[in-house]
């Protein structure tokens, strides 16, 4: 019962906020970008909501209840791109004082890269919404509170709302404290499982030692790692959802400041929630490996208010992700999408729109989520999608006059890289995905070299 009275206090919360701040949210950078206004601490809260969703809790837990300390490398790739974010790319972002990820693009090339970058990221980005809301349905699936799939409808309709009444405005005021409760509920579960399962000494007596192999192990080898610092890690280098926040920021010294904040706690909540789920291991040894930090909640091992506690951050971390991917979507859908193919359109008619957007891609991922099983096997795809398309491209494009990359090069790779990354996912080869990153790559230059000679010639 305790549980229900928890989840029903937390959907009234957010909801209560997305309805306080809802008059911040009627102009376009209101809505957009929360004004420019966030500082350190709020960006730092909402990239940390933003990252720690299904994959970094469900789905990692689930790494490590199956493989053990390497299933951190999830999360800690992650860390790692964000260093390369924080350290070379945030302040420029910022500066730029964009709206979204392929007005980047549209100005790094032109108005077609910008369109390609925009519809790869929509196909992408709402299949990891998708993966957020099929969580959901497994985490109150395995602690038995009703229906999975009614969970999943409700969950979409009150992240929606809120996201309806207050843009990013909401996003940044819930995400803070949505990180607070996802920390306090990781860190808390964490320390009590412990006793139960011996202290590390009793889990290294128990588990078998490679599960506490690291860097690397038995079932996660060199080209693993290197998949997934390229695959994952550069997704929080060029990432829309990382980019939103950053471009909500009062300055470039705030986003950069908040990239890196961000990074090193996410080193900490990577080792975390990686122990959780090799505590889960001890405890439970026939669980579905997805099913190992939400079944810690029906066992009694901890007292009613913690397992509260720690629910609440289950559901916090896959409505946080989910929030700020649908309003990193629908602004792309509005701003680079519909606004391009109608320009005339007023504020008030871009805004009517958005919130239209807002809307429709939630209920699409909806029912993607109700067809969708597994919860990496989904983000992974979408991510792999996504990277070996449009990453080099962009990163290229900071440096455009240099490396001399034209907008038909970069058209070319995102084709080219997305394409092999959506068969690579399809048919199952192994490591295909990193060849359809080098494809991309080797497009973007190949192809850009062409069309410079081509120009040449013609001059």
């Amino acid at each position: 019962m305790i549980y229900i009275i928890i989840i029903v206090l937390y959907f009234v919360l957010m909801l209560g906020i997305g309805f306080y701040v809802r008059r911040k949210a009627r102009d376009a950078d209101g809505f957009f970008v929360a004004g420019r206004k966030g500082s350190t601490f709020f960006i730092t809260g909402s990239l940390v909501a933003t990252i720690v969703g299904a994959s970094a809790t469900v789905g990692m837990a689930g790494l490590g209840y199956s493989r053990g300390l390497t299933g951190a490398w999830w999360m800690l790739a992650g860390s790692i791109g964000l260093i390369f974010l924080g350290i070379l790319f945030a302040g420029k972002v910022r500066n730029m004082a964009l709206y979204t990820l392929p007005e980047l693009a549209e100005k790094q090339y032109d108005k077609r890269v910008g369109i390609v970058v925009s519809i790869l990221i929509i196909i992408s980005w709402i299949g990891i919404i998708a993966g957020q809301i099929v969580a959901t349905g497994k985490i109150f699936g395995v602690i038995g509170i009703g229906n999975p799939t009614i969970w999943m409808i409700l969950f979409t309709i009150i992240f929606i709302i809120y996201t309806l009444m207050g843009g990013q405005h909401a996003d940044i005021s819930t995400n803070v404290i949505q990180s607070i409760i996802i920390i306090a509920g990781i860190i808390a579960g964490l320390a009590l499982m412990l006793p139960s399962v011996g202290g590390i000494d009793g889990m290294m007596r128990t588990l078998p030692p490679d599960r506490f192999a690291f860097p690397l192990s038995p079932g996660f080898e060199i080209m693993d790692l290197v998949s997934y610092l390229l695959i994952i890690g550069l997704v929080y280098v060029v990432g829309p959802d990382m980019y939103s926040r950053i471009f909500c920021a009062r300055d470039a010294k705030s986003a950069r400041n908040a990239v890196l904040w961000t990074a090193l706690i996410l080193v900490t909540l990577a080792f975390c929630i990686t122990l959780i789920g090799m505590e889960a291991s001890v405890l439970f040894p026939q669980l579905s490996p997805e099913q190992a930090f939400p079944s810690i909640l029906v066992n009694n091992i901890l007292p009613p208010i913690v397992g509260g506690l720690v629910l609440a951050a289950l559901v916090s971390a896959t409505m946080s992700s989910a929030n700020v991917c649908l309003i990193s979507t629908s602004t792309i859908l509005t701003i680079d999408i519909i606004k391009k193919w109608r320009p005339s359109i007023s504020e008030r008619q871009t805004l009517a729109i958005a919130r239209w957007a807002v809307t429709g891609v939630g209920l699409l991922s909806l029912l993607l989520a109700l067809v969708v099983k597994g919860i990496i096997s989904a983000l992974l795809f979408a991510y792999t999608v996504y990277t070996c398309g449009v990453i080099l491209p962009v990163l290229a494009g900071f440096y455009r006059k240099r490396l001399k990359v034209t907008p038909v090069g970069a058209i070319a790779a995102i084709i080219g890289g997305g394409t092999l990354g959506v068969i690579s996912k399809l048919v199952q080869i192994n490591y295909l995905d990193i060849g359809a990153l080098l494809l991309s790559g080797v497009l973007l230059f190949a192809v850009s070299f062409i069309d410079n000679r081509m120009r040449q010639c013609k001059a």
